[in-house]
């Protein structure tokens, strides 16, 4: 399975935080699993850890080695992806989140999240 760790989860993955239950990690670590974490979402850490946010405990180049070690993937942004934003109903207004939306239903992939609100795009949405 091909799996789009949004922002947060990925983030719990990599620091090993007791937010991420314990499915959720079987999932994550499973060897039929592949895991991707989208260059947007580099973005945001680097955005949020810069302003100071108390949600981004790493910067996004220790993310980016944390997530190299684990063996996860990088997915790009293209622009089929920005696209396909404009057509996605309006559940949820965050520019990050809505991309990695869009990024999922696109190339296919399951996407993995704690957000209630992403959930409601598609049943092939994990919300955890």
């Amino acid at each position: 399975m091909n799996l789009l760790l949004d922002t947060h989860v990925a983030l719990w993955a990599i620091t090993d935080s007791p937010k991420l239950s314990s499915k959720a990690r079987d999932v994550i670590q499973s060897p039929k699993t592949t895991v991707w974490v989208s260059v947007a979402s580099i973005w945001e850490i680097a955005i949020k850890h810069a302003s100071g946010r108390g949600d981004m405990p790493v910067s996004s180049q220790t993310a980016v080695h944390y997530f190299q070690e684990s063996g996860y993937r990088f997915l790009p942004v293209d622009v089929e992806h920005s696209v396909a934003v404009e057509d996605l109903p309006a559940h949820h207004q965050d520019p990050f989140d809505r991309i990695l939306v869009a990024q999922a239903l696109i190339e296919p992939m399951r996407l993995m999240t704690h957000d209630t609100l992403m959930a409601l795009y598609s049943d092939t949405i994990i919300k955890v």
